[in-house]
C-alpha cells in the first residue's frame, strides 16, 4: 500500500502541451537576469575621462549641439567654451526664451544645419551682433580652428567687426571667413576689414582667409602672412598695395579674386612659388602678370585682357571665358596667352561674330598644346544669317595645335533672325584640317545643321582616324545657356530634329563613322 501512497503523493507529470511553455518562460527569466546584470555593472560617464579630454569630445559636435550637450550636466556647462569652430550665420531662427542665458544664444548663431532651426522668430541684426559678442566673451579663446561670420553688416557696425577680428587674431584662428554681404547698400559703404589686426603679433597664424562684402587696404606696415595658404576675395574693394600683400604671402597656394574692384593691373613682380590655383572672375583688371612655377589650375572670366603667367610648366587645367563680343576671342584664348601651353584640360568660352573670318589668324607652330587631352568650347555665335560663314570654322585651325587631343566637347548657340535649317549643305567638305590620330570622342551640342557646323563636323570626321563616335545634340542645354535660350528647344523637335537625323544617317555612311543623335526617335537610328 505504501507504494500506492507514494504514487498518490507524487505530483502529477506535466502535460506535453505545458512543457514547451515552461521552457520558454525559463529562458525569458534567464535573459532578463543577464540583462539586469549588465545594467548593474560599471557604466561610462563623461566625468570619468581626463579633464583635458572632455572638451575635445564636445568639440566634435556642431557648435549648437555642443551647447545643448553642455546643458545636460552642471559639470559640463563650460565644455562648449573650448569648441574649435565658431560659425555664426544670419538670419537664423532662435527660441523666444533664449534672452536670459547667453549660452543659450549660441543655439541661434547657426551651424549650417537647417534641421536644427525649426522654431522661433528671426533675430534682428542687433540681436545677431549681441549673440556673437556674448559667445566670444564667454569662449576660452583657446584652440580655435575656424572663425566664421556671415551677416549683413553695415559700415556703422565696424567697431563690432574690429572686435571680432581681434578675437580671431588673439585666439590664433587658422581659418577666418567673413561674409558681410552687400544686399541693401552700395559697395562704397562696405565695412573696412583691418588686415593689420591679424598681423598684430608680427606673424599671423591664419592659414585660410575668405572675405566678402568688405574693403581692405594693404599697407607696407603689414608683416608677412607666413602660413597663409588660401586667400579668397569676393566683392571686395581693394585699396593700397595689393601686389605687395601677395608678395608677402610666400606659402600661398590658392588665390581667388571675384567681382573685386580697385586693382587696375594685377602685376606681382615677386615669385609665388607655392601657388597652385589662380581664379580671377568678373574683376575689372587691365592686365594680369604673375610668376607661379607650381600653378596647376588657372581660371579667368571677364573681358579680353593681356594675361601672362610666367614659368607655369605644371599647369594642368585652364579655363578662359570672355564675356564680351570680340571677333578675336578664340584667337586670344589660344594664342595671346602663351603660358597655357602645358595644359591637359582646356575650357574656352567665347562670343564671336560673323566678322571673325575677316581677321588674319596668327600662326602657331604645330604642337604648341602637346599635352592637351581634353578640350571644351562653349561658343555663342552672332550672325546675320544662320548659314553664312562665321568664326566657328577658325576652331579647326586651333585643333591643329593639339595633335594629342583625345576628347572634344563643343557647345554652340547661334543668335540670328535668319532661317533655322538648310538641307542643301549636307555635302560640305569643310576647312582644311590636319590629321588627328588620337581624337576618339567628339560631342557637338546645339548642332542644328547650320553650314559652318556641318563643315566643321565633316572636317573632324574626315581627319580623325581613330574616332569612335560623334555625338550631336540639337537641343540647347539649360545648365549652360539658361532658360531663355533653352526655350528654343520647343521648336527643335518638330522643325529641326528630323533634318538632323537625316543628315546624320547620310554622313555616317559617307565617312564610315558612328554618328549618334541624342533625343532622336528610335526608328531614325
Amino acid at each position: 500500500m505504501a507504494g500506492a501512497g507514494e504514487d498518490e503523493a507524487a505530483p502529477p507529470s506535466p502535460s506535453p502541451d505545458r512543457q514547451p511553455m515552461e521552457e520558454a518562460a525559463a529562458a525569458k527569466r534567464s535573459r532578463s537576469k543577464n540583462h539586469h546584470g549588465l545594467a548593474d555593472g560599471p557604466s561610462f560617464r563623461m566625468e570619468d575621462l581626463p579633464a583635458e579630454v572632455q572638451p575635445v569630445i564636445i568639440s566634435l559636435l556642431p557648435l549648437k549641439e555642443a551647447v545643448r550637450t553642455s546643458m545636460v550636466s552642471r559639470s559640463w556647462t563650460t565644455l562648449w567654451r573650448f569648441h574649435g569652430d565658431l560659425c555664426f550665420n544670419e538670419p537664423v531662427d532662435v527660441d523666444s526664451n533664449t534672452d536670459d542665458n547667453p549660452a543659450d544664444q549660441v543655439n541661434g548663431t547657426g551651424t549650417n544645419d537647417q534641421s536644427t532651426n525649426q522654431c522661433g522668430t528671426k533675430i534682428t541684426r542687433a540681436k545677431f551682433i549681441e549673440t556673437v559678442n556674448s559667445v566670444i566673451q564667454q569662449h576660452s579663446g583657446i584652440g580655435i580652428n575656424k572663425f566664421s561670420i556671415s551677416c549683413d553688416l553695415h559700415k556703422e557696425d565696424s567697431h563690432h567687426l574690429d572686435r571680432w577680428i581681434r578675437f580671431a587674431a588673439s585666439s590664433k584662428a587658422k581659418i577666418i571667413d567673413f561674409d558681410l554681404k552687400l544686399f541693401d547698400y552700395p559697395v562704397e559703404e562696405a565695412p573696412h576689414f583691418p588686415l593689420e589686426a591679424l598681423d598684430a603679433q608680427g606673424s599671423s597664424f591664419v592659414q585660410s582667409l575668405s572675405l566678402a562684402g568688405a574693403s581692405i587696404k594693404p599697407s607696407s606696415g603689414i608683416c608677412r602672412f607666413t602660413v597663409l595658404r588660401r586667400l579668397v576675395l569676393n566683392s571686395v574693394q581693394i585699396f593700397g598695395d595689393f601686389p605687395g600683400l601677395l608678395a608677402k604671402c610666400s606659402r600661398l597656394e590658392d588665390l581667388e579674386i571675384i567681382r573685386c574692384s580697385g586693382v587696375d593691373d594685377l602685376i606681382v613682380p615677386h615669385k609665388l612659388d607655392k601657388l597652385q590655383k589662380l581664379l580671377i572672375a568678373r574683376t575689372d583688371v587691365q592686365m594680369v602678370v604673375i610668376h607661379a612655377a607650381d600653378l596647376a589650375h588657372f581660371e579667368y572670366e571677364g573681358r579680353l585682357i593681356p594675361i601672362v603667367l610666367h614659368g607655369c610648366s605644371k599647369l594642368e587645367k585652364a579655363t578662359i571665358a570672355f564675356d564680351t563680343t570680340n571677333p578675336s576671342a578664340l584667337a586670344h584664348a589660344f594664342n595671346v596667352i602663351p603660358s597655357i601651353s602645358p595644359v591637359k584640360i582646356l575650357i574656352v568660352r567665347a562670343i564671336i561674330s560673323t566678322y571673325a573670318q575677316s581677321l588674319e589668324l596668327p600662326l602657331r607652330p604645330q604642337g604648341m598644346f602637346m599635352h592637351l587631352r581634353h578640350m571644351t568650347c562653349q561658343i555663342v555665335v552672332y550672325c546675320r544669317e544662320l548659314n553664312e560663314d562665321n568664326g566657328l570654322l577658325q576652331l579647326a585651325h586651333w585643333l591643329d595645335t593639339a595633335p594629342q587631343l583625345e576628347t572634344l566637347d563643343l557647345h554652340m548657340l547661334y543668335l540670328s533672325s535668319g532661317a533655322f535649317f538648310s538641307a542643301e549643305v549636307a555635302g560640305a567638305e569643310g576647312p582644311c584640317m590636319c590629321r588627328h590620330d588620337h581624337l576618339k570622342t567628339v560631342f557637338m551640342g546645339g548642332f542644328q545643321c547650320y553650314k559652318s557646323q556641318i563643315e566643321l563636323a565633316c572636317s573632324i570626321l574626315g581627319n580623325a582616324s581613330v574616332l569612335e563616335q560623334l555625338t550631336i545634340e540639337p537641343r540647347l542645354t539649360e545648365a549652360l545657356w539658361g532658360e531663355d535660350d533653352y526655350g528654343q528647344n520647343r521648336d527643335i523637335e518638330s522643325r529641326i530634329l528630323p533634318g538632323v537625323c537625316e543628315w546624320a544617317q547620310r554622313t555616317s555612311k559617307r565617312f564610315g563613322k558612328v554618328i549618334t543623335v541624342l533625343d532622336a526617335p528610335l526608328n531614325s537610328e
